[in-house]
């Protein structure tokens, strides 16, 4: 029986990027993984092929919508689906083919196959040619999510699908009813919209994104709408049924209990996700769940078995892959005798719908729960020279600072190529500055990011500009 310092069960961001920092921190590490592919949920079948569809989207939207307002028009545009799927799919081979070389470069064993535990320090992996068991000083537990559904819905895979189904369907959908107004829900509604697909978004919340600032989900919302996509929000579903070539949604207002049928070629299920641990045989280890059934951890993302550890979706907080990376770096290096700390404050969340959406730290309805005397500043894309001769003035950044101290407490921005602009947003709360501070750092001009300057200056003393 093989045994190393530690084994890692799960390959997505999470799982293989703490066993990549413990090879270099110097352990024998293994790794566990069902599918013969590395990369879990995120490089298979959630971010990276998700982010691919939004790429091609956008580009079939700008040429058929957008281009003309640049003197750029084209005949006899052709849609192809099917070459948009494979696209997708290469994207997907190539980013986990690069996850095996780093395995090898860093001479971490790759197990494929169900694993299991036997006992505190044994792991069983039943692959497709048998069984074998390895044994472990430490074993990490980074085995993700899956799709959550609802009561009295029975996801077909066929007409009732998840997001997994929705990435590498075999046709393009002339209409499409998406439950879940979140994360999930909207990327995927943002790329068959802009593809043509008649899409509905079914809601029971008031309001989209609703764990976002309420600031982003109106722009987000209006926006949406104004490119056609149908809300129905304040709207419980109360049955999907598979009727062959179509699907039958019924919904019912959550204020006049007036009931609504939809008529689609799918259904998209998007409400969530739930952690991973079916057949771990997490109670052969004496491993613990907690009351939402995740893996039960203490602030050091150590189990009640001392050395096990979990990390990802599968315990709490935001299911987000960056989360996970930066918990697997902690969890080798604590293990390695080191003294790592994560900020989850700091940990960005972003929506890739166009536009963007991204946020870091407080949102303004955190901030009133809280009681704590804050100062907004907030600087519109229609303002910016850069998103102006772009074309992309949709949207504003919103930043949040202490009344008195000035400290920034959260940025809140809607705009074009946010995604990556909220990453000085995080760098900047990371060292605590002031919103003073980012106004006086000399931002080049003309920029998307002179919109977060902006808004700093408003609420350091209202004495932003207009570019």
């Amino acid at each position: 029986m093989k045994e190393f310092d530690v084994v890692v069960i799960g390959s997505g961001p999470g799982g293989y990027v703490c066993a990549i920092r413990c090879a270099q921190l110097g352990m024998k590490t293994a790794i566990v993984e069902k599918y013969n592919t590395l990369g879990g949920t995120c490089l298979n079948v959630g971010c990276i092929p998700s982010k691919a569809w939004l790429d091609s989207s956008e580009k079939y939207h700008e040429l058929t919508h957008t281009f003309k307002d640049h003197g750029i028009t084209a005949k006899g545009i052709d849609l192809n689906f099917g070459m948009m799927r494979d696209r997708v799919k290469k994207v997907v081979s190539d980013v986990c083919g690069g996850v095996s070389f780093l395995m090898k470069k860093n001479k971490i064993e790759v197990f494929n196959g169900f694993g299991s535990f036997v006992d505190a320090n044994t792991i069983n992996i039943q692959g497709e040619k048998g069984s074998e068991q390895i044994k472990a000083k430490k074993i990490v537990i980074a085995t993700g999510s899956k799709p959550s559904t609802l009561p009295g819905i029975e996801i077909d895979k066929k007409r009732v699908i998840t997001s997994t189904e929705a990435l590498y369907l075999d046709e393009q959908p002339k209409s499409l009813v998406v439950i879940g107004g979140g994360v999930i829900g909207l990327e995927m509604t943002s790329v068959f919209n802009r593809l043509g697909t008649k899409v509905t978004v079914v809601e029971f919340a008031d309001s989209i994104i609703a764990s976002m600032d309420a600031d982003m989900s109106k722009n987000l919302h209006k926006v949406l709408k104004k490119e056609g996509v149908e809300f129905l929000l304040g709207h419980g579903v109360t049955s999907v049924k598979n009727s062959g070539k179509k699907v039958i949604v019924k919904a019912t207002d959550k204020n006049s209990i007036k009931e609504i049928e939809l008529e689609a070629d799918y259904c998209l299920v998007a409400v969530g996700r739930r952690p991973y641990t079916d057949k771990l045989n997490l109670d052969k280890a004496g491993v613990k769940l907690d009351e939402r059934g995740r893996v039960h951890t203490n602030d050091h993302l150590q189990t009640n078995v001392a050395h096990i550890y979990a990390i990802g979706d599968v315990v709490k907080g935001a299911m987000l892959a960056h989360k996970a990376e930066e918990e697997g770096v902690y969890v080798a290096e604590l293990m390695a005798g080191q003294k790592p700390h994560v900020d989850y404050n700091l940990i960005p969340g972003v929506v890739y719908t166009w536009p963007e959406v991204a946020a870091v730290g407080k949102t303004e309805q955190e901030l009133k729960q809280a009681g704590r005397e804050y100062k907004v500043g907030t600087f519109p894309f229609k303002a910016s020279g850069r998103a102006r001769a772009s074309n992309e003035s949709e949207g504003l950044v919103k930043v949040l600072a202490d009344k008195k101290t000035d400290e920034i407490l959260g940025v809140h921005m809607i705009g074009p190529r946010v995604a990556d602009m909220i990453g000085e947003a995080v760098v900047a709360m990371e060292f605590r500055a002031s919103a003073e501070d980012v106004g006086r750092i000399c931002h080049a001009h003309p920029t998307y990011s002179e919109a977060f300057k902006e808004a700093c200056l408003v609420a350091t003393d209202n004495r932003g500009l207009n570019i």
